[in-house]
């Protein structure tokens, strides 16, 4: 447990560390956090932070700098976050692409690292179902979505189905489930199976889960803005293996995906230092997320990736606006 001095020492050098990325010493600790001590006592008290984890001396330096563990600490119990000093442009109501895309945009452009943001989640549903025989036991799965989106699937089944069965099980889903969520075909079909042929009922259980497949991952686009700022961020400019591995992330998409899903599920703004998510398993990095609202549903995740040495505070603020500006526009555009 730290006392109050070693409270303010520590969020002292946080905060100048922050401000100019250099180690912090005794002497530049002493004039930040304007207390009357003497530089001894500083570096007694400094020497129990680096004993607990909290700050850290890089190389042969004199100064300290804080550890994930450090910023953990300054993050949870000694940050203000000034709710009203920002400033944003609003987003406009617009086809929910196009407010996603400003909104990576903006995020970027306000915090000068990386926006990003996870596309609304959409219902399952389809508009219209067809099957093509491409080959033996070889089929070609089209769904339209109700927004006339267009996706393609390759079916293998163990069975080899004619044309004329492809049209009949086709025609029965388009008749009887188009227009409904996939996850309510997917329990209707249960009910269903024993009053439908065998080859049809084993069809149509393909086809739900390709379908669920094919929606899934069609609305779970991540949209990613202003990766080359991170080229002028000290912190990485200076080693390519570590913008190589950032560059990797922003590439393959798939763990961001699964961080910003975390997030979703949680209330406000949620800040993941250094590699501590386990998703985004990077030391240099840090993330801060929120997620926003369509009439007050929770359907996306947004948020500002940058190096751990971040200014909290107004990232905060940045993310906190963005979501509100975000929900907005996407409930007007409706």
């Amino acid at each position: 447990m730290l006392d109050d001095r070693a409270k303010l020492l520590l969020k002292a050098l946080v905060e100048r560390y922050i401000a100019d990325g250099q180690p912090v010493g005794s002497r530049t600790l002493s004039k930040a956090s304007g207390l009357d001590l003497s530089p001894a006592t500083i570096r007694n008290v400094m020497a129990d932070l680096e004993e607990l984890g909290l700050i850290a001396s890089p190389h042969t330096s004199a100064g300290r700098i804080p550890t994930t563990r450090g910023y953990r600490l300054f993050v949870d119990t000694m940050l203000t976050v000034d709710r009203t000093g920002l400033q944003a442009p609003a987003l406009t109501p617009d086809q929910p692409q196009k407010v996603i895309a400003s909104a990576a945009n903006l995020l970027s452009s306000l915090s000068q690292f990386v926006g990003v943001v996870m596309a609304p989640k959409r219902a399952s549903v389809f508009r219209h179902i067809e099957f093509l025989r491409l080959s033996e036991r070889r089929l070609l799965v089209i769904i339209v979505s109700p927004e006339g989106d267009v996706q393609n699937r390759i079916l293998f089944t163990e069975t080899d189905y004619s044309q004329s069965q492809l049209i009949e099980t086709s025609n029965y889903l388009n008749t009887h489930y188009a227009g409904m969520a996939i996850e309510q075909v997917r329990s209707r079909v249960q009910q269903e199976l024993v009053s439908l042929q065998g080859e049809i009922a084993t069809l149509m259980q393909a086809a739900v889960q390709v379908s669920s497949e094919a929606m899934a991952n069609d609305h779970n686009e991540v949209v990613i803005s202003g990766e080359r700022n991170l080229l002028s961020v000290s912190d990485f400019s200076g080693d390519m293996g570590h913008l190589r591995r950032a560059f990797d992330l922003f590439e393959q998409k798939t763990q961001l995906m699964r961080l910003l899903d975390v997030s979703s599920q949680a209330e406000g703004v949620r800040i993941y230092i250094g590699g501590e998510s386990q998703i985004v398993p990077m030391q240099e990095l840090s993330v801060v997320s929120s997620p926003y609202e369509v009439d007050g549903q929770i359907v996306g995740t947004l948020g500002v990736i940058g190096p751990t040495r971040m200014p909290y505070d107004r990232m905060i603020q940045i993310v906190n606006i963005t979501s509100r500006l975000v929900s907005n526009a996407l409930s007007q555009s409706k």
